[in-house]
């Protein structure tokens, strides 16, 4: 889950599993890294896309992946990967922090995977909320656009499974108009302009206005989303935001992939 203290960084990859896994390869370990699988990339892979994903970052951080539907299925399984999961864990921070006493409580938060399925869910939100879940997702995206009963069956599900809830409002001029009917709040709001709006409309701000107006009403973490710059990063986490997505300086793997990972998570800090 996420840390409503703690400012994040969300890499969303678009493009093919080969790019995903070369990004994922040279990122830095870093637990304010989130990790979403674009809804390109979902559309063309389905729930493999989301398991290769997870598994891709597993490897990267402990050195072997799980499996979330043994994990869900199969107590004993489950515990022995927690147990190898722990092991690994602690020997990742060792590497990374050798003189640091792991016992104490100033010791850091331990670096979990944290994926979002972007599926921008318009129906059948108890389903979508099912297949985040069965492809290992922590958090699943639905579309503000979509219907009310919808938003909250998708919350309800997303709650009842411990998923992270995220309603995108992307194309809504006034969030807290749907935010007031739902039955329950989300963990995320997602303030996005989208790609074709800024291809086809270079003038159009990002939402930044709309974070207090949310913020002093409602209980939840904002992500900004359609800003691809440092400065719009920077921008976004000076105006409260606490998640800021990017996509296209990652779109594809580059040699300056991990410095520029670094550079923005130096905005967010």
């Amino acid at each position: 889950m996420l840390d409503n203290k703690q400012h994040y960084l969300q890499i969303a990859l678009n493009s093919t599993l080969s790019e995903a896994r070369n990004i994922i390869s040279q990122i830095p370990l870093d637990k304010r890294i989130i990790l979403e699988v674009g809804t390109p990339l979902i559309k063309e892979c389905g729930i493999i896309g989301i398991k290769e994903i997870r598994s891709y970052w597993e490897q990267r951080i402990f050195g072997y992946a799980t499996n979330p539907q043994v994990t869900q299925n199969n107590s004993l399984a489950s515990f022995l990967i927690e147990q190898l999961r722990k092991r690994a864990m602690n020997i990742q921070e060792k590497r990374d922090f050798p003189h640091r006493d792991t016992n104490t409580k100033t010791a850091s938060v331990r670096l979990t995977p944290y994926i979002v399925a972007d599926l921008k869910c318009m129906d059948r939100g108890v389903r979508e909320v099912e297949i985040a879940r069965q492809g290992g997702a922590n958090a699943v995206t639905a579309l503000g656009q979509a219907p009310i009963e919808t938003l909250d069956a998708f919350i309800e599900k997303c709650e009842e499974y411990g998923l992270d809830s995220m309603i995108d409002m992307m194309n809504i001029d006034f969030s807290l108009s749907v935010l007031r009917k739902l039955k329950n709040m989300p963990k995320v709001v997602i303030l996005h302009r989208g790609v074709d709006e800024e291809s086809f409309n270079p003038d159009k701000p990002l939402p930044f206005h709309e974070i207090q107006r949310i913020k002093n009403s409602c209980d939840v973490m904002i992500a900004v989303a359609g800003g691809d710059t440092f400065r719009e990063v920077q921008k976004a986490i000076f105006n409260d935001a606490d998640i800021a997505v990017v996509w296209k300086s990652f779109y594809k793997s580059t040699s300056d992939t991990a410095k520029l990972a670094q550079e923005f998570l130096k905005e967010i800090r």
